[in-house]
């Protein structure tokens, strides 16, 4: 990817809705795999690409193979030295999947599943192919995420998604603990007890959350143990539960998934 990329828009690309009356989602395969906009009850949860069109700033976005930064996109493992391109400044932020066309290979009124082959070059020099299922179901919305190793192995992936919720009136968030960032902006351990907010930061968080909009009530949970919370800008709060925290490569070394295993994610939204 060239410098910044992911401040660059994407395409203009056709969409997949599905749903019911009282929940539409609208997916974009072509846009990184993302769902475009979710509608509960007639109103709007994401920021759309009217309001922000760079490819990290809309939408709700699937990470992989890594999500958050990698500092200055190096990292080891098995005893040798790889460089990721960077595409936030001199980092390389939330992986390849939101920059790339995804495949639908399963679609119907309530559900879309997606498949991206992962690319076996500069950008992730390790192939692999990673999976979504994106599906409405009768309390909510369900997403599903893998990473399958191809025949080598790899270090073992972080999962996540990157939703932008319209700035809700009321966020409950209560955290365990978080990663403190350094003068760079990237978590670093050992992990502390959280300070007070705005955040951007990566925290340890086993809790439903809450988000209070415009009369409703959104609950996400999810078996991921880290979400980042990035609630700085006054149109919209991030809340991204996620499998590791940012820089995981450098981090937590060691980790790896061996040739054709497999690692996944999920993550629901309800409207209770």
């Amino acid at each position: 990817m060239a410098p910044d990329a992911a401040l660059r828009a994407l395409p203009p690309a056709e969409t997949i809705d599905i749903g019911s009356q009282a929940l539409r989602v609208r997916i974009a395969p072509a846009a990184g795999g993302r769902i475009a906009q979710i509608v509960h009850d007639g109103q709007t949860w994401l920021c759309g690409p009217d309001e922000d069109e760079r490819a990290i700033a809309w939408g709700c976005y699937p990470m992989l193979p890594w999500a958050g930064r990698i500092r200055g996109g190096r990292f080891g493992f098995d005893g040798h030295d790889f460089q990721l391109p960077a595409n936030l400044g001199p980092h390389a932020i939330h992986g390849v999947g939101f920059m790339l066309p995804w495949e639908v290979v399963a679609r119907s009124s309530t559900q879309v599943e997606l498949s991206l082959r992962l690319p076996d070059d500069a950008r992730w020099p390790f192939g692999g192919v990673a999976m979504q299922r994106i599906a409405v179901t009768a309390r909510g919305l369900r997403l599903d995420l893998s990473v399958t190793a191809g025949e080598c192995a790899m270090p073992r992936p972080v999962l996540g998604w990157h939703p932008w919720f319209r700035k809700p009136e009321r966020l409950e968030f209560t955290p365990g603990q978080y990663y403190p960032r350094d003068a760079e902006g990237i978590a670093t351990l050992p992990p502390a007890p959280p300070p007070p907010g705005p955040w951007d930061d990566c925290f340890i968080n086993t809790r439903p959350v809450y988000l209070h909009r415009a009369g409703q009530v959104l609950r996400l949970t999810s078996d991921c143990d880290h979400w980042v919370v990035f609630d700085e800008r006054a149109h919209a709060t991030c809340v991204e539960p996620q499998t590791g925290p940012p820089d995981a490569f450098n981090l937590l070394p060691g980790r790896r998934l061996a040739a054709g295993e497999c690692v996944t994610a999920s993550c629901t939204l309800e409207w209770p």
